[in-house]
């Protein structure tokens, strides 16, 4: 797929048939969102898929800070992204200091630029994600057992589409609307 193409046509799915997404699969699409750009090249970005149902269970019932709506979409993936970041790399020096005024800020934007690719990668191979960002960072850490170091950044169900499952795309704004130069 060319790339501008998987851009515009990549939707948030939040339906999913129930089979689970094959672990090499899996591994292909983290192995191309491992080159989403990082600071320093750090690759602060972590993956991990909660298949055990009672996990998903915890999540989406204790996790959520009460929007059903997810916790709905969580229920019935067949698995469940977590993704998470290496604390203490992107934004620092190694004596600790930050290098810039965003401070530990870039810890957030690299995540975020390797769970767009994520993201991006498996709506090339047919899988369908949604990008989830409510919920309470150490409920979902202490329900996944998250190694220490590690800080939640992004809840992605991650499955195949039901055939049903193929938004529109909303609308956009124009490019002159969001591009100014001096």
């Amino acid at each position: 797929m060319e790339a501008i193409t998987c851009i515009k046509q990549r939707r948030s799915i939040r339906k999913f048939k129930p089979e689970v997404v094959d672990h090499e699969v899996v591994r292909e699409i983290v192995e191309a969102a491992s080159f989403a750009p990082s600071w320093k090249n750090t690759q602060i970005t972590r993956y991990i898929v909660v298949e055990d149902e009672a996990v998903k269970e915890k999540i989406a019932d204790e996790c959520v800070l009460g929007f059903t709506y997810n916790a709905k979409i969580i229920k019935n993936t067949p698995q469940l992204v977590v993704a998470t970041y290496i604390n203490g790399r992107s934004g620092f020096e190694k004596d600790g200091s930050y290098t810039t005024g965003k401070e530990d800020r870039w810890q957030n934007f690299d995540t975020g630029i390797a769970v767009q690719t994520f993201c991006l990668a498996a709506h090339d191979k047919g899988i369908g994600t949604v990008i989830l960002g409510i919920f309470d960072d150490e409920k979902v850490a202490e329900a996944i057992n998250l190694p220490e170091g590690q800080t939640v950044a992004a809840l992605i169900p991650m499955g195949y589409p039901l055939d049903a499952e193929a938004p529109a795309a909303p609308k956009r704004k124009e490019a002159d609307e969001l591009v100014s130069y001096l």
